[in-house]
């Protein structure tokens, strides 16, 4: 479904996908827009709403779970946005970090950050065991 949002968003507003790495609570991608466009929010935005309704459509509700926060309980959302108020469940932050790439040296580091997550969080020994990436389209 997330395949399918990107896709649906880029036939609307065209970018570049040079990195993407899905991990099982956050993403991260590195996107390449068109000359003289900067409108990485409506592209986000769009690809968020698009995989929410569809996995809603398919019936996932993220589940309602205790949070725990330096040793208080919280009742709260979990599923991937813990940061929700009581009461509320949601799939995605409503925020998102934007960083406009400097320099080729600024574009290899995120690259490599995106690709090196999954073993910063524990998750695979080395970036080509995790399928959930751009890796092995990108060049070392």
């Amino acid at each position: 479904m997330l395949r399918r949002a990107v896709m649906q968003t880029r036939r609307e507003r065209p970018f570049e996908v040079d990195a993407w790495i899905v991990l099982p609570d956050h993403m991260h991608c590195i996107w390449t827009l068109p000359e003289g466009d900067a409108d990485f929010s409506t592209r986000m935005g769009a690809i968020k709403a698009r995989f929410s309704i569809g996995v809603r459509r398919a019936g996932f509700t993220p589940p309602r779970v205790p949070i725990s926060a330096k040793g208080l309980q919280i009742i709260g959302s979990g599923g991937v946005n813990p940061a929700l108020r009581k009461g509320q469940v949601g799939i995605w932050q409503k925020r998102f970090w934007e960083h406009h790439i400097r320099d080729d040296a600024d574009y290899a580091a995120h690259v490599n950050y995106c690709w090196i997550n999954p073993v910063k969080h524990g998750l695979v020994d080395s970036p080509e065991e995790w399928r959930y990436s751009s890796f092995y389209r990108g060049e070392r």
